[in-house]
């Protein structure tokens, strides 16, 4: 037999052993610890593999790089897809920080049709404005291709359009226009039915007032986005109803209380007509009247003639429009002695037993002439100053006061700055440019001062109300709030004074002609020439009419003034404030005694003005009800 011996078998063939190096099997790991352990070296331990073929190589680099190839890409396709979103965002930022122009007439039209307004009431609850539903045409001009037919079509249904101004509007590049605002149902149907790409529909809102011209001055009005221009809706805005309306925070007119006012839609009626019918019977340019509360300081009533209707409030522009109450500034005249005797006895240095020589019936000032045009050629009480009407001794009562404490008497009456109403419309005062004697003297009987007649209307109201000035709120509220707002500017005593002059006016003086029976009224009228020209004319005359009931305990002030009125055949020819104003006054206090719970008097009340009784006052005893 044979021996073999191991490397017979698996012997290389010759020249093989020179191109491969011997390749053994890889050694586990617990053995090849073993032989170290036992301090035994391999010969050689190598783990390889077979190679392998080239092109397998080459295929496996190649889709290695590939692969890390792949991820680069996507890396880089990552950041220009975070580069991209990045743009759009912050454009997206910038489009909505700084609108397109294209699309502001859109942002416009949507503010517009969410401006909704709180309804306006008076103070027992009646509507005096309102909004109601409607809707609006508009156009898209980009959309509209045939600009021609769409306006031969839209102007066929909607007829009050202007074709040359409509076609205007649709060759714009604008995003968004109007057609028309606030159409009919009708209207919306028929415009449905022409199909016009680019003509749409957008809910709007729209303000109504039911009562028409009977509270247009102090209501005000709106204008087609609904937005207050004048008056109380102008007022609402301001207090911020026109921002949240901007900034799309009110969605429902349920969402608004009511604003209340302090007027009575009843008495209002009553007296814009007695008013209107003064007007055109005594030929006035213009006239205007109001109730105030002198308790509370709040507005009843007001009036002004000519008015406008606000449903159509383009009439409101007309010049002769004005609010006279408010706007107006005018000479009161002698209604200013009012303030003048309540200026006297203030200063400490006259009371009512005090008397003034007014014998002559002129008072000489330099080159000025002073008259009194009911000259009495004697010396006069205070009361009788003011129920004769004596210019005389209400100028020399200014002069005993002097410029210094006549400025600051007139000042804290309201009378020398602008009132700030919750109207918006208001004016300054006329002023002299250099206050001197003079001045104190023609000031002291109502001329070289002009101020609105509200304000003289709130400081006669103080004057009377036991002397608490309050600025006039067209707002309803109640004593309590109001007494807490007012400022002193009149001792009781003084005022009770003031009091007892104007009734004793009403009974013996210059507005005997005005005096309403029943009612225990005082008051006091005013007559000023108009400056035309730069000069006084005696033919063109301001009057006015101040009246309060009832005397002894004063609830209402009623003031009527007139523009020009005219003297008539059943007034003697004559055109001064008894005639007109004060008989215009009459007829509303009459009218509104029993809507504003005045009962009349049949009996004089006892002892009205107790301490004019005390202080021993001369004719005391002729409206005291003895």
């Amino acid at each position: 037999m044979s021996e073999h011996h191991p490397q017979d078998q698996g012997a290389p063939a010759a020249g093989e052993h020179e191109a491969h190096e011997t390749v053994q099997p890889e050694l586990p790991a617990e053995h090849a610890a073993q032989a170290y352990d036992e301090g035994g070296v391999p010969e050689r331990i190598v783990a390889t593999e077979p190679r392998e073929p080239f092109l397998l190589r080459l295929y496996r680099t190649m889709f290695r790089l590939a692969i890390e190839r792949s991820y680069t890409r996507v890396g880089i396709v990552g950041l220009g897809f975070g580069a991209v979103f990045c743009a759009i965002s912050i454009r997206l930022v910038i489009m909505a920080s700084t609108p397109s122009s294209g699309n502001d007439d859109h942002r416009i039209a949507a503010s517009a049709t969410t401006a909704i307004r709180p309804d306006i009431i008076d103070r027992n609850g009646e509507i005096l404005a309102t909004d109601i539903r409607t809707v609006s045409v508009f156009a898209e001009p980009r959309k509209i291709y045939d600009k021609d037919e769409a306006v031969e079509l839209l102007t066929a249904v909607l007829p009050e359009l202007n074709a040359t101004d409509l076609r205007a509007k649709l060759s714009t590049k604008k995003g968004f226009v109007w057609v028309k605002r606030e159409i009919t149902p009708k209207q919306q149907q028929e415009v449905h039915r022409l199909g016009l790409p680019g003509i749409g529909f957008l809910p709007d809102h729209k303000r109504v007032y039911p009562n028409g011209v009977a509270a247009a001055h102090i209501i005000g009005a709106t204008n087609l986005d609904n937005i207050g221009i004048a008056g109380m809706e102008k007022y609402i805005d301001n207090q911020g109803n026109g921002a949240l309306n901007s900034l799309g925070f009110v969605a429902k007119q349920a969402d608004l209380a009511p604003v209340q006012l302090s007027l009575d839609l009843r008495a209002q009626f009553a007296v814009r007509d007695e008013l209107v019918k003064g007007v055109e019977h005594f030929k006035a340019k213009a006239g205007a009247s109001m109730i105030l509360d002198v308790t509370t300081g709040e507005v009843i009533a007001l009036a002004s003639y000519p008015d406008f209707d606000p449903n159509e409030p383009k009439d409101a522009l007309a010049p002769d429009r004005i609010n006279r109450m408010n706007v107006g500034v005018y000479e009161m005249g002698s209604t200013f002695k009012a303030m003048t005797l309540a200026m006297a006895l203030d200063s400490g240095k006259y009371n009512v037993n005090s008397t003034f020589d007014t014998r002559g019936g002129a008072m000489h000032w330099g080159r000025q002439t002073i008259h009194d045009y009911h000259a009495t050629g004697r010396v006069l009480t205070m009361p009788e100053v003011f129920t004769h009407s004596s210019n005389i001794g209400s100028a020399k009562m200014a002069l005993g006061v002097g410029i210094p404490g006549h400025q600051a008497f007139l000042r804290k009456m309201g009378l020398l700055d602008r009132m700030r109403t919750e109207l918006p419309e208001s004016a300054s005062p006329i002023l002299p440019p250099r206050w001197s004697e003079i001045n104190t003297i023609t000031i002291a009987f109502g001329h070289g001062i002009a101020v609105a007649p509200i304000q003289a209307t709130a400081a006669v109201a103080a004057i009377i109300n036991g002397g608490d000035f309050m600025v006039p709120t067209f707002l309803k509220r109640d004593e309590a709030t109001a007494r807490a707002k007012a400022t002193h500017v009149l001792s009781a005593q003084n005022s009770e004074a003031m009091r007892f002059i104007m009734r004793l006016n009403a009974t013996e003086g210059s507005a005997k002609k005005a005096s309403i029976p029943l009612y225990y009224v005082g008051g006091k009228t005013g007559t000023a020439e108009k400056v035309i020209g730069g000069r006084y004319n005696k033919n063109r005359l301001f009057t006015t009419f101040m009246a309060a009931s009832p005397m002894n305990d004063p609830k209402y002030l009623f003031v009527t003034l007139m523009d020009e009125p005219q003297g008539l055949p059943e007034t003697g020819g004559y055109a001064t404030a008894a005639y007109n104003s004060g008989s215009v006054t009459g007829k509303i206090i009459e009218r509104v005694a029993p809507i504003l719970g005045l009962p009349p008097q049949f009996d004089p009340p006892a002892r009205p003005f107790p301490q004019m009784v005390k202080a021993g006052a001369y004719h005391v005893n002729m409206v005291d009800g003895r």
